[in-house]
């Protein structure tokens, strides 16, 4: 499989990469700065580019079977990043004729984290949440087969494949997940073509 991730240098898709690897797929890592993806192998071709820029991502997306964002915010402030990516991602698969994506969004997106967590969250995280949000509410009437990712906090543990999986609301008293584990969460969606058209929270 040829796989296009964006936030590629970021410690998620760079485990994400890793994984794919090891699986025997072909990644297209599309990346603002490429000095902060340290991963060099035969399988991973780095591109770099602005993940806002119609023509570079189309470019760069042209032969590939899947899509999957692991793009993130750099600060809590107000910020369209996500759904102005996420809609430009959505047009270049159209134009490339994609229909596979996984997007990584955060739990708390729906208001689903119960109790004092899930109050702070709302605080805290308000601005990266309602990027996510909005961003979701595209891929959700774009037509195509996505799997939304809404992880509890990201840990840096080790790979387990031993998560839960929540729906509506978040696993119960789930805290957190390994950034590997949501890696290989996306990256069988994709592989398997699991969870078609669903947004699914994950934590151990």
């Amino acid at each position: 499989m040829n796989i296009f991730l964006i936030g590629a240098s970021g410690r998620t898709g760079q485990e994400l990469i890793k994984q794919a690897i090891k699986n025997g797929h072909y990644v297209k890592a599309f990346v603002r700065n490429p000095s902060k993806l340290k991963i060099t192998h035969a399988n991973v071709h780095i591109i770099q580019g602005d993940v806002l820029d119609y023509y570079e991502v189309c470019q760069a997306m042209r032969g590939c079977d899947a899509v999957i964002s692991c793009l993130g915010t750099e600060n809590l402030g107000h910020s369209t990043l996500l759904v102005e990516t996420t809609n430009l991602l959505i047009q270049c698969m159209n134009e490339n004729g994609i229909q596979r994506i996984a997007y990584t969004a955060s739990a708390g997106i729906d208001g689903e984290i119960p109790g004092m967590t899930g109050w702070l969250a709302q605080r805290i995280l308000k601005n990266v949440l309602r990027d996510h949000y909005e961003a979701v509410k595209l891929l959700k009437v774009s037509g195509l087969d996505w799997t939304v990712a809404r992880p509890m906090g990201l840990t840096s543990g080790p790979l387990t494949t031993y998560y839960r999986i929540g729906e509506a609301s978040v696993p119960e008293n789930g805290r957190n997940i390994s950034r590997s584990d949501v890696a290989h969460f996306l990256l069988q969606a994709v592989e398997n073509n699991r969870h078609i058209k669903k947004s699914l929270s994950l934590s151990y």
